[in-house]
């Protein structure tokens, strides 16, 4: 996606554009879905299935499933804190840190607050102030840590959300069905080497998801895996 450039020009319209943008992903309480995940991170070929299931306000659960037996990983988190269980090696990281656990295994550090925001491509707690008109079917708005693209197209469609755009990646958002997202395109910035596609199928949104869903049952064999192994293991990374 070509993203345009130039300083625009103050746009009036951005609180009522952003509204309409995240009118449907603002309702989104819980979602869940089949994730299927291909491309490229660090130069290493990506190919593979994720379950996954977020909830408001800030809790997440993937499971890297495998062609048969165990998911390679499953994660789970709460805020800032994070489990992460190994099935196949028998190893496990407890109490990790949400953002640096999911960048370990997926390439991108996400809170399970920002994870639930990219699932459904939606902004979390948008400053429309300074909102910038660029043509008359893009606004460009800041958002705590990244810059938000809005596009209508054609002219009379509602607005949405199509890009974000952080120091390290950006995400783009196509496909939308119900007004959210089913293809999310992840792409490095400044060298970052990553290039994912996620398509989601099955999505369901606002089942109720009990507490059960963001636990997971540590083996009392299970032995710790540092943060550092993680990364150089990188189990996200294995094709399946």
């Amino acid at each position: 996606m070509k993203l345009p450039s130039g300083p625009g020009a103050p746009a009036a319209d951005g609180r009522e554009a952003i509204a309409e943008a995240t009118a449907a992903c603002q309702r989104v309480d819980t979602l869940t879905a089949d994730v299927r995940v291909s491309g490229s991170l660090d130069g290493e070929r990506v190919r593979g299935r994720m379950l996954a299931g977020v909830a408001r306000p800030a809790s997440a659960r993937l499971e890297a499933a495998a062609p048969f037996g165990a998911p390679i990983f499953i994660f789970v988190a709460r805020g800032r804190e994070a489990t992460l269980l190994l099935p196949r090696d028998d190893r496990v990281l407890e109490r990790g840190s949400a953002e640096a656990v999911l960048e370990a295994v997926a390439g991108v550090p996400l809170d399970p607050g920002e994870l639930r925001a990219l699932l459904t491509g939606c902004a979390q707690v948008p400053d429309a102030e300074p909102a910038r008109a660029i043509g008359p079917d893009w606004r460009v708005l800041h958002d705590d840590r990244r810059e938000i693209y809005l596009r209508r197209d054609p002219h009379a469609a509602p607005w949405r959300i199509v890009a974000e755009v952080r120091p390290d990646w950006r995400a783009e958002y196509r496909d939308f069905q119900s007004d959210l997202p089913r293809t999310i395109r992840l792409t490095g910035v400044g060298g970052a080497r990553i290039d994912l596609t996620l398509a989601l199928s099955q999505v369901d949104v606002n089942t109720a998801l009990g507490p059960d869903a963001f636990t997971v049952q540590v083996p009392r064999s299970a032995r710790p895996i540092s943060l550092d192994e993680l990364r150089h293991a990188r189990p996200g990374v294995r094709e399946n």
